[in-house]
Parts: structure tokens; sequence; C-alpha cells
């Protein structure tokens, strides 16, 4: 079984499904959906009827699921007004054409999703030991690395001789992760992209952060030790590995997936990582899309 992790298609079904394609996972592969399903693009529920159907898909919320929430909870038309400003728009229309059970249906199915998940794999690239495995801590924006260290200290757990967390269990990983600030999981940016997590020592070992939310276009402005612009040469978004130093044994600590479908075309994509091997499938947002 493998593990496959995309994140903030924001309404590009089209692109999402050839991702998809390229990268073919199994039926009995795991698909974690890291987010920001909905707005901006054109089809937002055609992008969650893709989820859904998955045969074996683990959904986290993002920043416009909760927005999308708050709005329809509260009804307040300021929040209506700043929801639609952020791309909600075709999101509310389609909400707003969808039959009574289907409309209740896909609102209770909002409102349950988890803000991160931790998963361990083995991690098959060349440079690591073999049957070396590493956990994975899972989120829309990013975690408050400091504080995650902080909830692993009061149960115990440390850094381990080379300065990392390599000896948290997925156990530990996830009691920690209840500790984080919501909108600190929905919304951060520059303190997590421009500060290493602390988690990776120098020996390479501990778990790595996978978030979304910021598109990879504008990653520069916040983050620090990125492998790479954000961009192809074609100024079209890609998957970011962060944080790799002498103080990580090489290891980026942070990855960002989110491959800028927000921005549509022609710089926008949706990209799909296999975690073993750091695989990346890119599916280009067409014009039109």
């Amino acid at each position: 079984m493998a593990t496959y992790v995309t994140s903030d298609a924001h309404g590009h079904a089209r692109a999402l499904d050839r991702a998809l394609e390229l990268a073919q996972p199994g039926s009995n592969d795991a698909v974690f959906v890291l987010g920001d399903m909905v707005d901006r693009g054109p089809d937002p529920l055609g992008v969650v009827r893709i989820v859904r159907s998955l045969p074996n898909t683990h959904v986290l919320m993002g920043n416009h699921e909760a927005m999308l929430l708050e709005t329809i909870l509260t009804g307040d038309e300021s929040d209506m007004m700043a929801w639609h400003m952020n791309g909600g728009f075709v999101t509310s229309e389609q909400l707003d054409a969808l039959a009574r059970d289907a409309y209740v249906d896909v609102m209770d199915w909002f409102a349950e999703l988890p803000t991160f998940a931790v998963v361990e794999v083995d991690d098959a690239r060349r440079s690591v030991a073999p049957g070396a495995r590493r956990s994975h801590v899972l989120c829309h924006a990013g975690i408050d690395a400091s504080r995650l260290r902080e909830s692993l200290a009061a149960m115990g757990v440390t850094a381990d001789t080379q300065g990392g967390y390599g000896g948290a269990t997925p156990r530990n990983l996830l009691d920690a992760m209840v500790q984080q600030r919501v909108d600190d999981l929905l919304w951060i940016r520059r303190e997590f992209w421009s500060e290493p997590t602390g988690l990776v020592g120098c020996d390479g070992r501990g778990p790595v952060v996978i978030a979304g939310h910021t598109p990879s276009v504008l990653l520069g402005r916040y983050a620090t030790l990125m492998c790479g612009d954000g961009v192809d040469e074609a100024l079209r978004g890609v998957m970011v590995e962060v944080g790799p130093s002498r103080d990580t044994g090489g290891v980026a600590d942070r990855i960002c997936i989110d491959c800028s479908a927000a921005t549509g075309y022609p710089s926008g994509r949706v990209g799909i990582m296999r975690l073993e091997d750091r695989r990346v499938w890119l599916a280009d947002i067409e014009e039109g899309e």
C-alpha cells in the first residue's frame, strides 16, 4: 500500500482528475487530501465528488471549507461578502442548486472533516537507510512547531542525541497535535515556512510536515531554504521541499504541496505526491478551466 497526498485543488476538477489519472493510486492505496477543495475555480463540488468517490481517501479541512461552514452557519451578510470575495461565489451557487438531501449530506461531511493527520510510511529513497520508516504530520496550512515540541516534551518525548524526534511514534505525534491551535492549522504562513521545525535531527531522522495553503508561486515571500523557486521553467506551480540543512542531515523538514491551482491558468496546477519515494505528478490547469 502506498500513500499519496494532494491539496488545494480549489474547484479545478478537471486538473484533479488528470492528476489522479497520472498518479493512478490503487484501491488499496491511501490518498490524503489536505483541504481547500472548494472556491476560486469553476467546479468546486466537482472536486468534492471526485474526492469522495476515491476508495481509500482521508480528507482534512482547509481554511476555505472552514470559511464556507462559518458563513453558512452564521448567515451574516458581511461574512458572506468576505467569502465571495475570497472565491466562494461559485461554491455558494452550486450548493444552492443542490437538492435538500444532497445539500445536508455534503454540509455534514464538511463539518466532520478533521484538521490534521499523522501517517508513517516506508522511506524508499536511495539516500535513506534500507527499511527506514518516517512519520509525516499532515495539515492544511502548517503547524506551530515550538508548541508541538513542547507538547511532546510534556509527554516525556524529547529530542535525541542528534537533535531530532525520530523516536516520536505516530501516536505521540497525534496526541501532541491535539494541542495545536486550529487557526494555525488552517491559516499559518510565515511563522511556519520561515523557521525550521526542529523535528528532524542532523542524522536526517524525524517527522516531516506536509502542508498546502501557500501557493508555491508565492512561497518565496515566506520560506527560507527552499529547494527551487516554487515554479518550473514555464513559471507553473510545483511542489517544494523546504528546510534541508546541515542541522537536518540534508533532509527537508517541510514540504509545500500547493501547486498554485488557486491562480488558475496559466501558472496553476494540481499535484499529487507519493510519500514513499516523493514522486510527484502534476496536471496543468488549461485555459478556460
